[in-house]
């Protein structure tokens, strides 16, 4: 029995480093979320990464502006990611005493991983002081699709009007259907507003339904939120780490 608490004290449980690696691979992952989300909003012409003046975007395709870093950080989240299963293996494996078949894969899997999430966040800070916003094409995206999104905004308004809901309800679905038809088959516009302003079951105006569809009538309590996060949880951390948000994250190339 007494040789067993003595290899309890020569050694550490190897879940530490399953622990450390698990957190880095959160971090990878947090990151690679965003970057995801990035490409998609850079594919649809809504973000754009920092573009360095002179800058090759494609080394085939002259005029595309390829979202590199994103698509950088998305590599390396992964290498993190997959190097987290190192040491959950490893402490799976051990055996009743010490063994030292986790060193080689230790001295591996450890510093890459944080060598990896280092250069990540170098990469995740650039990108984000520097992102690119077109609200025009935001703006344009939204409004396509709003008429869709909006259907039970004008369900209710018309309904107030004394329509009957079920009535209404079908006749939003069929609208809906021929809309969204013309929009996917033949590439016209959105023409749900002027299909049920047409219709006097309604009992709106064109006017009346673009009103009900201001999107600052649609979201909700989001603004108020994202305002509320912000203050009460992202500012009190970036003033804790001032000092460290300080460093230059210019040109980056890692």
């Amino acid at each position: 029995m007494i040789k067993y608490f003595l290899y309890l004290g020569q050694t550490y449980t190897r879940k530490l480093d399953s622990r450390v690696l698990s957190l880095l691979s959160q971090i990878a992952q947090s990151a690679s979320k965003f970057a995801n989300d990035m490409r998609l909003l850079q594919h649809e012409k809504e973000l754009e990464e920092p573009f360095e003046k002179g800058q090759i975007g494609s080394s085939a395709m002259a005029y595309k502006r390829n979202p590199m870093r994103s698509e950088r950080i998305n590599s390396l989240s992964r290498h993190v990611i997959a190097l987290s299963m190192d040491p959950n293996m490893t402490a799976s494996t051990q055996w009743l005493e010490r063994t030292l078949d986790d060193s080689a894969n230790k001295r591996i899997c450890v510093p890459e991983a944080f060598l990896a999430v280092d250069s990540i966040l170098i990469l995740y800070a650039n990108i984000t002081s520097g992102i690119v916003v077109y609200e025009n094409v935001i703006k344009t995206n939204m409004m396509q699709e709003l008429p869709f999104m909006g259907t039970e905004e004008i369900l209710m308004n018309a309904v107030l009007k004394g329509g009957d809901r079920q009535e209404l309800h079908e006749k939003i679905r069929i609208y809906s259907m021929e809309a969204g038809r013309e929009v996917k088959e033949f590439g016209r516009p959105n023409d749900l507003v002027e299909r049920i302003a047409k219709d006097e079951t309604f009992g709106m105006t064109k006017e009346e339904i673009l009103s009900a569809l201001s999107p600052d009538n649609l979201c909700g309590r989001s603004t108020n939120q994202v305002t509320d996060f912000i203050e009460s949880i992202v500012n009190p951390i970036l003033q804790q780490y001032q000092d460290l948000l300080n460093i230059d994250i210019g040109n980056v190339n890692v």
